[in-house]
């Protein structure tokens, strides 16, 4: 069971098979990166997280330069200075 509380946090029981838990336990604690299988479990979920964000990006990235090759454009004519100073905020 991984639990993990604090003010910014609430808790999430996992039942683990024990090659798993094997697993959580051989890159949590002495000699590893993360003190705490939470604290693991924790960054491996924030990198999934970031890869499907960055998947998704790329996804909209994608689809914008296939509206493009296709013609699905239009002119801007507004101040794109102004307008990414206002995306920074």
């Amino acid at each position: 069971m991984i639990q993990e509380n604090s003010p910014m946090s609430s808790s999430l029981n996992l039942s683990l098979t024990d090659e798993l838990r094997a697993f959580v336990n051989q890159n949590s604690g002495d000699g590893t990166l993360y003190a705490t299988p939470s604290e693991y479990v924790r960054d491996l979920l924030r990198q999934q997280k970031a890869r499907q964000e960055a998947a998704s990006a790329r996804d909209a990235i994608i689809e914008g330069y296939q509206d493009a090759i296709e013609g699905r454009t239009f002119e801007f004519k507004g101040d794109l200075q102004s307008l990414l100073k206002k995306v920074k905020k």
